[in-house]
């Protein structure tokens, strides 16, 4: 990976590493539009003034736009979410790892076993 590419992973980060950036992408995945107080409720316990802020930085980095009907993903953040899905799935086997490995840990070692 060149430093270009290097660079701009980074910066996607810092866009997405935003206190509910990712909720906001990830309550706007299904395609529907949502409201400022449909989206703050899709969200949950963000305050107007973040929630404002994040749909803010999500406009300009062309991720999130607002028709008559609400505020949508753009094409390039329904790519997003959709490649945003491939880590659930792996987030959700890795969770399922970690508790087994816990569980394990806890189970006390027989002898000889």
């Amino acid at each position: 990976m060149s430093a270009k590419d290097n660079a701009a992973v980074i910066q996607l980060f810092d866009l997405l590493e935003s206190r509910y950036a990712m909720r906001v992408i990830w309550a706007l995945s299904d395609g529907h539009p949502q409201t400022f107080r449909l989206l703050q409720d899709s969200v949950g316990g963000v305050t107007p003034n973040t929630l404002n802020t994040r749909i803010k930085e999500l406009r300009a980095a062309r991720l999130v736009d607002h028709s008559g009907h609400g505020y949508r993903l753009t094409t390039q953040g329904a790519e997003l979410a959709r490649r945003l899905s491939d880590v659930q799935q792996f987030a959700t086997k890795w969770s399922h790892q970690q508790a087994r490995v816990a569980a394990s840990a806890t189970t006390p070692h027989q002898p000889g076993a």
